[in-house]
């Protein structure tokens, strides 16, 4: 076995022969027991199994020229292998076992052998440690240096393993937890309270040095929530005091789960330092405030809408995070059926007239929109939009942004907007009567309006706006369509097992769904959903055609009843019909449509 002492190669074995005279042994130093690499190259390797052709190879290796990247990066980005594939054949090239981090723990010992910094600059996890050797997990194990520096930094012999890039990307994420640290944090804030604490001479004063100060301890440890929030592609992070101490909750794929309790004296000085980075007014806590921060986060651009209100224990705060730097969605992977699809897809192809997209808090309404954008938006119109805030920046639409200190509202800015010759003007959220009347007009005068409205589905949506006080004999002329949704947690693709439904469960599936089933699925729970057995989340939609028949109801202001009975006579598949169709696609299971759309 070939080993590196001290970053010197050196070919002799293992064990000295019988004829060589004994020597006294070197010092311990870190030994790297470097991969067998075989005569034949990947791309080699590849065309062997038959899974691509060797013209298909060319082309790769000409775009792996061009852009410099590794040749298995560009299989898998042109959809010619999955990551899974390119590892198995990477294992086989340097006679390397595959492992399956889904299931793999990585122990906490290892963890704290490789700082977090070199195991995402290499792609590399660690997973087990003993006295001698370190196991280490890598996605490329011909990353150039990569056992030199490991054996280096662990001052042990290194055992190199091969998984998917994206499972090693994971498993660094899950592991190196941003908040790891954070009993060191909270040791020193303690430490520089308990003096004023015990004089009895604490005041705001010290609160507003820790939220301005970028060493102190409570800085350190909202930059951690914050960052653990991202990794855990949490929507949400909620700050919430409660009398002997501060609870962290962050909701991830649509449900809150507890992160972290910190000291009650902790609440205070948290507050005010997002109040600073907010720019809220720090000395005011009994009045409810809002704010925004702009920060960066693992390289990667950060929104975060900040909202706080007084309760009995003290100022909790709410966290709307919103990434940057994550991609669009087309409406085509929005998740409608190909029969909803078509519906949605004819309205907002109209040239004039209103389609609205409805449904609670975190329902997916601005994923929507902006999906819809990216569908119609073109060099020929004239794209503007007034949003709070603006979540996707389009470089090739033109967005504004509500300020209130400066006047610019959604009724204001709607009128402004109106003055630009605009062709297709989306609306963030239509919140009151001025507003809804001036985007139905709009509607009525030749332009394409998209918007959101909160209702718990379509056919609530109409009763809305005659809520509101707008006519009737307007709104049913303006709309084309109304689409209603929620979001529901997929099942993890990586834990997936088959399982008996409970008793309930069956008896509403096999009463509402109208497609027979006898197989089921769910997760079972992995490291990579955090043992929930869900991961991400895909929209539920039923949209609300506004044809002949339902104009004359909306006109004769019909009950909704009415309205959602003709509906589904002329073809709208409503939104527990839609969930249930992902039930039995084994996309999702009952008990997250029970908990999610049940009613309707």
């Amino acid at each position: 076995m070939v080993r590196f002492r001290g970053g010197a190669k050196s070919e002799a074995p293992d064990l000295p022969s019988s004829d060589a005279p004994e020597e006294l042994p070197e010092p311990a130093a870190p030994a790297v027991s470097l991969p067998r690499k075989t005569d034949k190259r990947l791309g080699e390797m590849v065309v062997s199994t038959g899974v691509i052709t060797a013209e298909q190879l060319n082309d790769a290796l000409h775009q792996q020229g061009d852009t410099g990247r590794r040749l298995g990066e560009v299989l898998v980005q042109s959809g010619l292998l999955d990551e899974r594939r390119i590892a198995t054949v990477l294992a086989e090239q340097y006679g390397l076992e595959i492992v399956d981090l889904r299931r793999l723990r990585p122990e906490p010992d290892a963890l704290t052998s490789i700082p977090e910094s070199l195991a995402r600059g290499m792609q590399a996890v660690p997973v087990k440690l003993t006295p001698d050797e370190l196991e280490v997990v890598v996605a490329d194990p011909g990353y150039p240096g990569l056992v030199d520096e490991l054996a280096r930094v662990s001052e042990r012999d290194i055992v190199l393993r091969v998984a998917p890039t994206s499972e090693v990307r994971r498993a660094v994420d899950q592991s190196y937890r941003a908040l790891s640290g954070i009993e060191r944090q909270v040791k020193e804030f303690e430490l520089t309270t308990a003096a004023p604490r015990a004089t009895g001479t604490r005041s705001a004063a010290p609160d507003l040095q820790q939220a301005v100060d970028a060493n102190a301890p409570v800085v350190q440890v909202v930059n951690m929530i914050l960052t653990q929030g991202v990794r855990d592609r949490a929507s949400d992070v909620h700050i919430e005091p409660q009398g002997a101490q501060v609870r962290i909750r962050m909701r991830i794929d649509g449900a809150l789960h507890d992160v972290l309790t910190l000291p009650s004296d902790m609440g205070p000085a948290i507050v005010s330092r997002i109040k600073v980075m907010a720019g809220m007014n720090i000395v005011e806590r009994r009045r409810s405030q809002d704010g925004q921060i702009e920060t960066e986060v693992d390289g990667r651009a950060l929104d975060v809408r900040v909202a706080c209100t007084p309760v009995i224990w003290g100022e909790k705060v709410v966290l709307r995070l919103l990434d940057k730097s994550r991609s669009m969605y087309r409406v085509s992977e929005l998740g409608m059926s190909p029969e909803t699809a078509e519906v949605f897809e004819a309205a907002i192809h109209s040239p004039f007239g209103m389609v609205i997209c409805t449904g609670p808090t975190g329902s997916g309404k601005t994923t929507t929109l902006y999906a819809t954008l990216g569908e119609i938006a073109s060099v020929e119109r004239n794209v503007m939009t007034i949003e709070d805030p603006v979540e996707y920046v389009m470089p090739t639409i033109n967005q504004i942004q509500i300020n209130e200190a400066a006047d610019i509202t959604f009724a204001g800015g709607l009128k402004a907007i109106l003055r630009q010759d605009p062709d297709v003007i989306l609306v963030g959220e239509i919140r009151d009567v001025e507003t809804a009347r001036i985007a139905v007009q709009s509607a009525l005068t030749g332009h394409f309006v998209l918007s959101s409205l909160h209702a718990t589905d379509s056919v609530s949506a109409v009763h809305r706006f005659l809520d509101m006080g707008i006519e009737s004999f307007l709104i049913a002329p303006a709309l084309l369509a109304v689409v209603g949704q929620r979001l529901v947690r997929r099942i993890c693709p990586e834990c997936t097992v088959g399982y008996d439904p409970a008793p309930e469960e069956l008896a509403f599936y096999e009463a509402h769904s109208g497609a027979k089933k006898t197989e089921f699925f769910h997760g079972e729970g992995c490291n990579f959903c955090s043992g929930t057995g869900y991961q991400e989340r895909i929209g539920v939609y039923e949209v609300l055609e506004v044809s002949e028949g339902i104009r004359q109801l909306i006109v004769d202001t019909a009950p909704a009843s009415e309205l959602r009975k003709l509906a589904i006579e002329e073809g709208m598949r409503p939104l527990r019909q839609e969930a249930l169709r992902l039930v039995t696609e084994d996309v999702t299971t009952i008990s997250e449509i029970l908990r999610s759309v049940y009613p309707l």
